[in-house]
């Protein structure tokens, strides 16, 4: 019996000395499938989620965890950005070729704006407050489309085109809302984007990785981070001459991750555990730990004012799985 005790105790510590600790979930029954990206509202106390294959987004409680609405008539949510000004969310929809408008005090959508094939990922300019938009490719096309949505009169207002590849994963614009980074997925490169002259203005190789996903600026640093799936690889690159800095492995299936300014920390989510990382300076990355989370557990956003990091954990592929929002703290 003392054994045993102590075994509690020592792994209840060890727990501890994690960096991110779970501190509650919420149950999604009903779901199955994959969830796609996050959303956040922080002055509204709202997290929203996209459910792919349920066609919603589900609005949660940022604090408690509580679900407490679900947004229908979408064909297959994947991205999404919330604008505060006009309390909206705009939701990038796979299944209808689509890009959505939702007012977020009735939950309902309000505009639909129509785009060609495989709508997928988007960002938001910080500046022009433009939403960039992938579209226009195939899986037999070279080349795919950025559609520019304006946000303020939601209106298609152009196209950035002749990306390379089929298809991109993630993207991220600087502050100045100049230049915007993105996964070629198809070509196995990261692109830099000139946003004035609306083209691509370089191209910068993957060191024998593939499949990139997830993608993270660190402006101050001149450092681009980006999580690879085959094989799992964080990759650092400088911004400045578009090489590569380090290579460590992390997570597979991963979708997402988060740069912790104040601590310095990586945060990379995917399947079985969240991949950590402290940045020792600009050149010089450590991985920390592997923090169990669960079986596709690879969406996830970090809220640095709640020192928290939210992960949804999908379904695909196990029929058993059991779907659930998990809500960490940083230590």
């Amino acid at each position: 019996m003392i054994t045993i005790f102590a075994l509690c105790a020592l792994a209840a510590k060890a727990q501890d000395k994690l960096p991110l600790k779970l501190i509650t979930t919420t149950a999604m029954p009903g779901f199955t499938g994959d969830f796609d990206h996050f959303g956040l509202d922080l002055g509204g106390n709202r997290l929203f989620l996209a459910a792919e294959e349920h066609k919603t987004v589900e609005v949660f409680d940022l604090r408690t965890g509580e679900r407490i609405h679900s947004i229908e008539g979408f064909g297959q949510p994947l991205m999404m950005v919330y604008l505060p000004e006009q309390n909206q969310l705009v939701v990038t929809d796979g299944g209808d070729s689509a890009v959505q408008l939702v007012d977020c005090k009735q939950y309902k959508i309000i505009k639909t704006i129509k785009l060609g094939e495989g709508v997928d990922h988007g960002v938001l300019n910080p500046v022009s407050h433009y939403y960039y938009v992938e579209s226009g490719g195939g899986s037999n096309l070279p080349t795919h489309v950025l559609s520019i949505i304006d946000t303020k009169s939601f209106k298609h207002v152009g196209d950035i085109t002749g990306l390379p590849g089929s298809s991109n994963e993630g993207m991220v614009i600087d502050r100045a809302g100049k230049k915007l980074y993105v996964n070629l997925t198809g070509t196995d490169e990261v692109g830099v984007v000139d946003l004035d002259a609306r083209k691509l203005i370089a191209r910068w190789s993957l060191p024998d990785s593939h499949v990139a996903h997830p993608i993270v600026l660190d402006e101050p640093n001149h450092r681009l981070f980006i999580a690879t799936r085959k094989p799992a690889q964080f990759i650092v690159f400088n911004t400045d001459t578009g090489k590569v800095v380090t290579s460590l492995p992390c997570v597979g299936v991963n979708s997402d991750m988060s740069f912790d300014v104040a601590r310095k920390q990586i945060y990379v989510t995917g399947s079985e555990t969240a991949s950590v990382f402290k940045q020792r300076d600009a050149d010089h990355y450590e991985h920390i730990a592997e923090v169990p989370t669960a079986y596709r557990a690879k969406s996830s956003i970090f809220v640095p004012a709640l020192k928290r990091l939210y992960v949804a954990v999908s379904g695909k592929g196990k029929p058993d799985a059991k779907l659930e929002l998990q809500i960490y703290e940083v230590q």
